[in-house]
């Protein structure tokens, strides 16, 4: 399970204003809320889901990934590490117990095949990037959406991140699975102009099972939410056989209704992510689940639909 990044306790050290870990900022977003949007990937997970298509985003320290396809097999990277955590073979083989990341392999590879996966970025570093796109945000009506990872694990970051959003009137949307504590959820709502909260699992002995973690703590974040009254999307990752039964389906319908959510967007499950989990050294564990059909997810939509929800099929 990956850890929080300890936002707090690095900004204690430098002195400094805020830093948040952040893997990632991908432009020309357009699955993730209105318009064309700059999303902000930050590392640390207190999830673990089979499913997850952003592996890189669970632990909360920067990462050393190794991309095969780059790999020439020139020996420089395993040369260059002080530690001996590396070794050539058909490809290069990293030891996690042996690595202290000290990044020499990757200043070592010409190629790329060695890289740094997280780096630490003050709010100021990340504005300073996403005010490049805000034009498209301005005539798309899109704006900056902070995903993960999980936010939540870095709520001294997001908080600062989200209020220089707002002084520069760029809309924002928080994507996020609601495991956080109650009272730093409350304080970042106020910034917040629309949440994607995924929902995965309402049983929460099954969704302890899939994800390693119990789900009192995130649906008591969105009861929080709907009590608030803040615009919440809900986003569900359709899993084959693991919640889209009828018994799961049933739940999510009963527990939105009583809060008064009436939007879903449904994700297929899909295996874009899995070359991922080998250049981290981590074990994918969904090779044998078949991505749902569009008739099949079309179904479920419709079913949703007659219950007077407003559902879309993706991002």
């Amino acid at each position: 399970m990956g850890q929080p990044a300890p936002t707090e306790e690095r900004c204690r050290e430098t002195g400094d204003t805020c830093r948040g870990l952040v893997f990632n900022i991908m432009r020309f977003a357009v699955h993730d809320g209105p318009g064309i949007r700059t999303t902000v990937f930050l590392k640390g997970c207190p999830l673990n889901c089979w499913w997850c298509h952003n592996p890189e985003g669970r632990s909360g320290k920067p990462e050393v990934a190794y991309v095969a396809e780059r790999c020439i097999r020139c020996g420089d990277c395993v040369r260059a590490c002080p530690e001996g955590s590396l070794v050539l073979d058909d490809c290069v083989v990293r030891d996690p117990h042996l690595c202290r990341l000290h990044s020499r392999c990757v200043d070592a590879c010409s190629t790329g095949a060695q890289e740094v996966v997280g780096r630490w970025m003050s709010p100021s570093d990340v504005l300073e990037e996403v005010v490049k796109d805000q034009i498209f945000f301005d005539e798309s009506g899109g704006g900056v959406t902070i995903s993960g990872g999980e936010p939540l694990m870095q709520t001294e970051f997001v908080e600062a991140l989200l209020v220089a959003l707002r002084a520069q009137r760029i809309h924002t949307a928080l994507d996020t699975c609601g495991f956080g504590e109650l009272n730093a959820v409350a304080r970042i709502s106020r910034n917040v102009d629309l949440f994607l909260f995924d929902l995965k699992l309402v049983d929460p002995k099954k969704h302890q099972q899939f994800t390693g973690v119990r789900n009192d703590r995130i649906l008591a974040s969105l009861r929080l939410l709907a009590e608030y009254g803040n615009a919440v999307i809900i986003r569900i990752p359709v899993i084959p056989g693991v919640n889209d039964d009828e018994d799961n389906l049933t739940a999510v319908s009963g527990l939105l209704s009583s809060l008064r959510l009436r939007n879903i967007d449904l994700l297929p499950y899909h295996r874009i992510a899995s070359g991922k989990y080998s250049r981290l050294n981590l074990t994918y564990r969904m090779e044998d689940v078949v991505p749902p059909t569009l008739e099949h997810m079309q179904v479920i939509a419709a079913r949703f639909g007659r219950e007077g929800f407003h559902v879309q099929i993706g991002g």
